[in-house]
């Protein structure tokens, strides 16, 4: 789920009929990604949220006062307080067919525009005066992209333009059979086509018109449907192009599960809301960082804990079995008593009782009468065989307990890291895996994404990537990293898979220790002033066979003391 052209377009409707006129008058860093604009405009105040989150980057009005949710204040909100405070907003647009907001403020220092550039993975945030960035929230170098740069003091330039795609308003039945006939890959699904070829056609749009021709949502687009399928984008997109926004939400038994400024067949659950801004509060919930979400973590904690219980039980259960051999001994010497006294029991005898050890109290044996005494004998040895038989497979049971609950813990502080929506979801997801989730299973919504690692780049072009949970742990360690890169993470705890790329430069001691403020702030001890983070190299760090996802083992290890620190608190 994401913001795509046409959501951006009613939203700039939204706030243009608002906001247009009002005055700013605070800035608020609302976290380490977002800020927040207090707006009076037309007899009322106004709160407008604008976040570059990398994962679930937004822009929308909110209803309640906005506050500062960062300890220490943001160059970029500096310079919002500089340009924009006191401002009047005097136009809000949006480039066709782009995935960009812009702002124009009259500022107390000449006229700026804000742009918002909520794109996953690219996101950002900048504050831009004739032409020129003055600064943004995401740097982006030479390194990461030619044709953008994303530094201040350079020309602010638009994604180069989108090639090789139609305005699905504007659609002909021979070029849509057109777009089809040049696909080449039998596997492709038809929303995939609709998606890539058309203009502002999101994937979840995709799928909504492919439902609405009559199809499958993953219908293959070598069985589409030309002329329904026409029939559909006309039905959906010529509101859209007319800018008849019609905003809703999809709700599930917990949750907002997706939101959209057309209704929604394809997906159940859908309703109209009064604005755009109310559905997108509604989805992504307050914008006051870690807080906001609390109150979805609940569930997800409690089922956790009760795995956890489970496994710890049961692993103390098996620890026990090791140690206690006085059942297995009453087996054996059950038997060896009856066949020691079988010439003294009588036909039908339901009980022996007999001393096996002087100094121990008679053991009372039970019998079965159908028996032969040599039976009975017979019957308590095979007992005893296979209560040894069982004690063989004990260690080994206990190891995978054990590997199981270090799983379950750092899914339990994937939780408590946890700072959005996708990665909540994704605890979730791995405890319906494991078959730890009672309730309702949850999906996945259309359109919806994962959350992905955080990337750290230093002043002097080191790459630091940071996995804060166990699917980001095993796509840093296993995907991102190589062998002579080196790795990083919080000893004995669960915490995040920490590596910073090798690029045949010597890394400096100074980055080595940013990183491992990274490793010891998204760890479980990130409430200790100091944490022991093991350095050692990715070619050293192997998977745990049978283990959950992030779960390594590693050697060759140097440990070094560190402050936990997050990438806002980190030196420039």
């Amino acid at each position: 789920m994401y913001l795509d052209a046409f959501t951006l377009a009613a939203l700039a409707d939204e706030i243009l009929d608002v906001l247009v006129g009002g005055r700013v008058q605070d800035v608020l860093d609302v976290d380490p990604t977002g800020l927040g604009l207090e707006i009076y405009a037309h007899h009322q105040r106004r709160y407008l949220y604008l976040s570059a989150d990398a994962q679930r980057p937004r822009v929308h009005l909110v209803a309640d006062k906005l506050r500062r949710g960062v300890t220490k204040p943001l160059l970029l909100g500096l310079l919002f307080r500089r340009y924009v405070e006191g401002g009047i907003i005097t136009h809000v647009s949006q480039p066709a067919w782009e995935r960009i907001l812009m702002l124009d403020v009259q500022g107390p220092e000449g006229d700026v525009t804000i742009v918002i550039e909520p794109m996953e993975r690219r996101s950002n945030l900048l504050l831009v005066q004739k032409g020129v960035i003055l600064d943004c929230m995401r740097r982006v170098g030479p390194e990461e992209n030619r044709y953008r740069l994303s530094l201040p003091q350079h020309d602010y330039k638009l994604p180069p333009p989108q090639t090789g795609k139609h305005d699905p308003a504007a659609l002909t039945p021979e070029t849509l059979l057109g777009i089809f006939q040049q696909n080449d890959d039998p596997k492709r699904r038809t929303a995939q086509v609709l998606a890539s070829r058309l203009l502002g056609v999101s994937p979840l749009l995709a799928k909504e018109l492919v439902y609405r021709a009559g199809g499958e949502v993953n219908q293959r687009a070598t069985d589409a449907d030309i002329e329904h399928l026409l029939e559909a984008i006309r039905v959906v997109i010529t509101p859209l192009a007319r800018r008849e926004w019609q905003p809703g939400i999809v709700e599930n038994e917990d949750s907002v599960a997706a939101y959209s400024v057309y209704p929604l067949e394809s997906v159940p659950g859908w309703r109209r809301v009064s604005s755009l801004s109310e559905a997108l509060a509604a989805y992504y919930g307050a914008p006051v960082g870690e807080e906001a979400y609390a109150a979805a973590k609940v569930p997800v904690r409690d089922e956790l804990r009760e795995g956890q219980a489970k496994l710890r039980a049961k692993l103390a259960s098996l620890e026990k079995s090791l140690t206690d051999e006085s059942e297995r001994d009453t087996l054996r010497q059950s038997g060896e008593l009856i066949l020691a006294y079988q010439y003294t029991l009588q036909p039908k005898q339901t009980e022996l009782k007999a001393q096996y050890d002087p100094d121990q109290p008679e053991l009372t044996i039970n019998l079965d009468p159908t028996l032969t005494p040599l039976e009975n004998a017979q019957r308590y040895f095979e007992r005893y065989d296979k209560a040894k038989r069982a004690l063989e497979d004990v260690p080994r049971l206990i190891e995978e307990t054990r590997r199981e609950l270090a799983f379950l813990d750092q899914l339990d502080t994937d939780l408590e890291l946890a700072a959005n929506w996708p990665e909540i979801d994704e605890v979730q997801q791995a405890l319906q895996a494991g078959g730890y989730w009672r309730g309702k299973p949850a999906k996945r919504i259309a359109g919806s994404g994962q959350s992905a690692p955080l990337k750290v780049v230093t002043k002097d072009n080191y790459v630091i990537w940071v996995g804060r949970n166990s699917r980001q742990n095993e796509q840093v360690t296993f995907g991102k990293g190589e062998g002579q890169d080196l790795w990083l993470h919080a000893r004995d705890v669960p915490g995040a898979h920490v590596i910073i790329k090798f690029d045949g430069r010597q890394t400096p001691a100074a980055v080595i220790e940013q990183a491992a403020a990274l490793a010891a702030y998204y760890s479980a001890r990130r409430g200790d002033n100091k944490v022991p983070v093991d350095v050692t190299r990715c070619m050293y760090v192997k998977k745990i066979k049978g283990a959950g996802q992030g779960m390594v083992t590693y050697r060759n290890e140097e440990t070094l003391t560190i402050e936990p620190r997050s990438e806002a608190d980190l030196p420039d």
